[in-house]
């Protein structure tokens, strides 16, 4: 049984659970998901970052004002783009990896248990240092998606493909 006095914290990596998404062919349901991952403990927050058109389009609009509604705290950041020149395309990003390590520590005291949702492998010296001071740390992601470094540093890692029938949006 799990300490019901335990403070969960959930971080998502929009752009890689955009990703992984896209890769497993269906959706995550946000409030499954926070539900899923606080069985009998308390979220202290939930965190969503995200990088954002200038001109937003509806749906994104939407999707970020009902993640409000379900209590997450949004973090945006404007997409840039930059051409590249050997591929003759336009390359566009919004790395937030800073954005949500800084709120990671600054809560840090906050919460007992971090669920960091992302496969990025630039979270491997955040999560050891997470690690070293006490805190659970619990990755998500999905196979082929996920760095080894980040599937090492965690205390554990859940495949979203092994929770699908938990955190699957129903249509």
């Amino acid at each position: 049984m799990r300490d019901p006095n335990e403070r969960v914290a959930v971080f998502v990596d929009g752009a890689n659970m955009f990703y992984a998404q896209r890769l497993l062919g269906w959706h995550l349901d946000f409030a499954r998901v926070l539900k899923y991952f606080t069985r009998e403990r308390e979220l202290y927050n939930a965190f969503y970052y995200t990088g954002v058109q200038t001109l937003r389009d509806n749906h994104q609009r939407d999707f970020l004002s009902a993640l409000r509604h379900l209590g997450f705290t949004i973090r945006e950041k404007p997409i840039k783009e930059t051409p590249d020149p050997q591929s003759h395309t336009v390359i566009r990003s919004a790395s937030l990896e800073i954005e949500i390590v800084i709120d990671i520590f600054n809560t840090a005291d906050r919460y007992d248990v971090v669920v960091l949702m992302s496969g990025d492998g630039d979270f491997e010296r955040a999560v050891e240092l997470l690690r070293s001071k006490g805190k659970e740390i619990v990755g998500v992601g999905t196979r082929g998606m996920i760095a080894s470094e980040l599937e090492n540093a965690c205390d554990r890692y859940v495949k979203l493909e092994e929770i699908r029938s938990e955190v699957e949006k129903v249509r």
